[in-house]
């Protein structure tokens, strides 16, 4: 499968049904995704496989996933917010 397709199933797969989690992962995806290793391009494949409730609860720092790989990759999506000027994941 190609780079495109796959980024275009990751974008429509990371668009949720709430808006906190759009601002975050939608970035993310488009601007870091792509310099991630393969390691944690699979596990931001498998963290939107998850829930919105528990995405939510993570990204918003209320607690942190078990999985070494899905913290990992939430302190990064967190960590891009931060320092990227983005004033509506501060708003959260």
């Amino acid at each position: 499968m190609s780079e495109d397709v796959v980024l275009k199933r990751l974008y429509w797969h990371s668009r949720r049904g709430m808006w906190e989690l759009d601002l975050l992962l939608i970035p993310f995806l488009k601007h870091r995704y792509s310099e991630l290793d393969d390691a944690d391009k699979k596990a931001y494949q498998e963290l939107i496989k998850e829930e919105d409730q528990d995405l939510f609860t993570w990204l918003m720092r209320r607690e942190f996933p078990q999985e070494d790989s899905f913290r990992r990759i939430v302190k990064m999506i967190i960590d891009y917010a931060e320092t990227t000027g983005n004033d509506q994941y501060r708003a959260l």
